[in-house]
């Protein structure tokens, strides 16, 4: 059920356990899907994300992790507010697209793409700007594997009083976090990242008494986080369009399997145990890595051409052929290619990669 590897930020190389479930069919309005499975996942996954359950509540949504961002900054953010978005990568940078589509009233600062946003580079712009209402950021920014200093930002923004939206598509499940204790209000994600599920729906992690303050304000009918909640909430599970149910099903396995394997401690222990195994091996065949290491996250990582004159798709091609799938690089200021080190892979998996790399031509 394997043809080869995904060493991918997602979609990624699920379980042949998580596989299986989809090959059930569930009906939308039954009992058995709604309750014992949607409300199942809802409430597990605040019980993830904070030691105050009582405080959230969980939102599924069709569609990708890119759909649930648009969906809280269209819902979250009124004619009233002023967003203020912190980028060092594309999908920062995609922030500022959905804010330009919604015509939000939003401030962006563009960071390099090789850095980390600065809490402090932070903190003079809110001075300077006491009407922002709201900060959104990238955790892990997959365009490079940077990680964001969550905690020195979430510190600025508490201090601040303003709301706090965050992009945890690539690390929510894989990096231990808690939304409460960081102040999150909005914290965005999707099935098949870390938590190893499959494409079809993302979700969101909402602070109870923010998300009450986003009815009536979302443009779109199907993009409405209040509306998509609220139907959920009175019909026990039920979504407001047809559901994505073998994903959802999928998604519950996947969860299963999580915490079978120790939470997400333990999944992050093996994430960075994928990482190091990957970065020595690569090291030792003369690639470098475009982040220094103590920026860099566990989630996926990037390398820099060894040569100018290297083919890509060669590369990508032969290790293709000997059972693995990596991805191309995405900055302009540097050639690179990148190896996620997320999903159902291990050290092991690691080590073969690294022996494959050896055995190609580049």
């Amino acid at each position: 059920m394997k043809p080869y590897i995904l060493l991918t930020p997602g979609p990624l190389t699920t379980s042949d356990t998580v596989k299986q479930v989809m090959m059930a069919d569930w009906c939308t309005w039954d009992e058995d899907y709604n309750l014992h499975i949607v409300e199942e996942i809802r409430h597990n996954l605040v019980a993830l994300a904070t030691k105050k359950p009582e405080l959230y509540t969980a939102i599924l949504l069709q569609g990708s992790g890119t759909y649930c961002v648009e969906a809280v900054l269209g819902s979250a953010i009124a004619p009233q507010n002023r967003l203020l978005i912190l980028s060092n990568g594309a999908y920062g940078d995609r922030m500022g697209t959905i804010a330009e589509y919604h015509k939000l009233n939003y401030d962006i600062i563009e960071f390099d793409e090789i850095s980390q946003v600065s809490e402090v580079t932070l903190e003079e712009h809110l001075l300077k700007n006491p009407d922002i209402t709201h900060v959104a950021v990238v955790h892990c920014e997959t365009t490079t594997g940077v990680l964001n200093p969550l905690r020195k930002i979430s510190r600025v923004v508490r201090k601040h009083g303003r709301k706090f939206i965050v992009d945890a598509m690539s690390s929510f499940g894989g990096v231990p976090m808690d939304v409460e204790e960081l102040g999150i209000d909005f914290m965005i994600s999707s099935a098949n990242k870390c938590i190893q599920g499959v494409p079809g729906f993302g979700f969101i992690i909402a602070r109870k008494s923010e998300l009450l303050r986003c009815k009536g304000i979302s443009p779109s009918l199907s993009l409405d986080i209040y509306a998509q909640w609220e139907a959920m909430e009175k019909g026990h599970g039920k979504w407001r369009f047809t559901s994505p149910t073998h994903v959802v099903r999928a998604f519950k396995q996947a969860m299963q399997e999580l915490a079978d394997e120790g939470g997400v401690e333990a999944r992050n222990k093996r994430y960075v145990e994928n990482h190091r195994i990957l970065v020595e091996g690569m090291r030792s065949l003369g690639f470098e890595t475009l982040l220094p290491d103590d920026i860099q996250s566990p989630i996926i990582t990037s390398f820099l051409y060894p040569k100018k004159d290297f083919d890509f798709k060669s590369f990508y091609t032969q290790l293709k052929e000997k059972g693995f799938v990596i991805y191309p690089g995405k900055i302009s200021q540097a050639d690179t290619f990148r190896i996620g080190n997320i999903g159902d892979v291990y050290p092991k998996d690691f080590d073969r990669l690294i022996d494959a790399i050896r055995q190609t031509k580049y």
